[in-house]
């Protein structure tokens, strides 16, 4: 039986927002399924918090619709249906992690036994602690807590691991990769475009208050299009290899060439008649980071 009836997790149609002259978010459209794993990527500016305030009910559009599981943003934060870590959200200094997670989980209506969201979060050792002596990456775990306490169908992330430390953050993801195998919807945004590359089902790129792209971490490559070569090329001259066919940018360093291209197979046949003692060729897809300067440098 089709399934056609059953509402998008998240719908954004014609979504704007001014503040004065600027356009933080410029006429955005974007649909996710309920259990997908988005990431929300862009530079500082490009919109992305402004689009999860609307989306949490937070800001209200100038103009366009918001809906979430179909129903407005506030119905759904009423419901349970949202759960949220941002990046400015506050925790009491003088209440204990448990003590903070149980005030959030009384204004639920079908919360989760709090000692249950605090080991989700991967902090069931701090329950007993107060929230002003914990460390950064540590209070990062705690609202990933109050996050999860609602037992929300969705869950929305802003750059939640700021202030984390490598292992911090790998723990993090295991606990997030752990909760979200069940079905759950997740949207997060970004500065570690590793995280989007390893843990997103789907990324959109947002720069200028508008969605630059929108795809798997391969489609959003293909949409900056190009590979790269890296070679040893004796004798090369980096005008000359600038000059091969399809290739748009090159460096040169002790007799080692890395080509960017965008027809791959076009410039290695040139390059091999010029530099038929080329050796140790290797050819590689744009990493999502090139791609992610690429489109937001067009």
């Amino acid at each position: 039986m089709s399934n056609t009836s059953t509402p998008p997790a998240v719908a954004l149609g014609g979504l704007r927002k001014h503040y004065g002259d600027v356009a933080a978010v410029d006429g955005i459209d974007l649909e996710i399924r309920p259990g997908e794993v988005v990431a929300l990527l862009g530079p500082n500016g490009a919109g992305k918090s402004t689009a999860i305030d609307m989306i949490l009910g937070l800001t209200t559009p100038d103009a366009g619709s918001v809906a979430v599981f179909g129903r407005s943003p506030a119905e759904a934060v009423r419901e349970g249906a949202i759960g949220a870590m941002l990046q400015n959200g506050t925790l009491l200094d003088d209440l204990t992690v448990a003590e903070t997670v149980r005030l959030v989980a009384s204004l639920h209506r079908k919360p989760i036994p709090v000692e249950r969201a605090l080991r989700r979060a991967g902090c069931e050792d701090l329950a007993a602690r107060r929230a002003n002596r914990l460390s950064g990456g540590q209070a990062q775990r705690v609202r990933f807590a109050i996050a999860l306490v609602s037992d929300p169908a969705l869950l929305v992330l802003d750059e939640p691991t700021a202030a984390m430390d490598p292992a911090t953050r790998r723990d993090f993801w295991k606990a997030m990769y752990e909760d979200t195998a069940g079905g759950r919807t997740v949207l997060f945004a970004t500065h570690y475009l590793e995280e989007a590359e390893e843990y997103a089902d789907r990324v959109v790129l947002m720069n200028g208050g508008r969605i630059a792209a929108d795809g798997t971490v391969a489609e959003v490559r293909a949409v900056a299009g190009g590979r790269t070569i890296r070679a040893a090329v004796p004798g090369a001259d980096a005008a000359a290899l600038l000059a091969l066919p399809a290739v748009t940018a090159c460096e040169l360093r002790d007799g080692r060439a890395r080509i960017a291209t965008a027809d791959s197979d076009a410039t290695l046949r040139a390059l091999l008649a010029a530099h038929p003692g080329a050796r140790d060729i290797e050819i590689a897809a744009a990493g999502l980071e090139s791609a992610f300067l690429s489109l937001i440098s067009d």
